[in-house]
């Protein structure tokens, strides 16, 4: 099958490839709406996003995260949107991640459900994590921290490389953005020893 179910919820589901990079997928519904983040292919799951309700669109939060999200946009007949450029028209806040000619991201926050969904803002493969931490900032993000993700409170996240947290969600948000930068020898021994074991990487 190529991939492993992940983050099974209510009002949506995941799906993480099974390989070294941890691509994890997610189709969430919100408002009888059904948006797909960042997927990557999986056409024998076609019928249980269509279940979930009505085809929304699908979002690309990183600039470098194409994924397979035009494949699924063709499929559904639904737009394909890059949420860094606007999310008007979808029910999800954009919070600034990274906006450099070199790196555009965001994360997207549902209030509602209380959801903070991101892409490699914040992961829980071991390429993220600092010793045990429950989820971890992208190395290359903890010099500088992206701050709005501390300037909100989710009951559950859902990441981009990795399965999400639905526990202690909002503290462990906030845990990672207030130690990123004091932790960051400490998490690039273990991205060095995850990469050489086939850690995660950006795709």
């Amino acid at each position: 099958m190529g991939w492993l179910p992940v983050d099974e919820l209510e009002d949506g589901f995941g799906w993480m490839q099974d390989e070294r990079l941890a691509r994890t997928s997610h189709a969430l519904r919100v408002e009888g709406r059904v948006w797909l983040i960042d997927p990557v292919d999986a056409p024998e799951l076609e019928q249980r996003v269509r279940s979930l309700g009505e085809p929304g669109g699908v979002l690309q939060l990183l600039d470098r995260h194409n994924r397979d999200g035009a494949a699924w946009a063709a499929r559904l007949g639904i737009p394909l949107r890059r949420a860094w450029k606007d999310v008007d028209g979808t029910p999800f806040e954009a919070l600034p991640v990274r906006q450099h000619r070199w790196w555009h991201e965001v994360a997207l926050w549902e209030p509602v459900a209380r959801t903070l969904v991101c892409a490699d803002a914040l992961g829980t493969v071991a390429y993220f994590r600092a010793g045990g931490e429950p989820i971890g900032l992208h190395p290359l993000l903890r010099p500088f921290p992206p701050r709005a993700l501390a300037h909100v409170a989710p009951d559950r996240v859902l990441v981009g490389h990795g399965a999400g947290v639905h526990v202690d969600a909002t503290a462990g948000v906030r845990e990672a953005i207030r130690t990123g930068r004091r932790r960051l020898p400490r998490a690039l021994v273990g991205g060095l020893s995850a990469g050489r074991s086939g850690g995660a990487a950006s795709r």
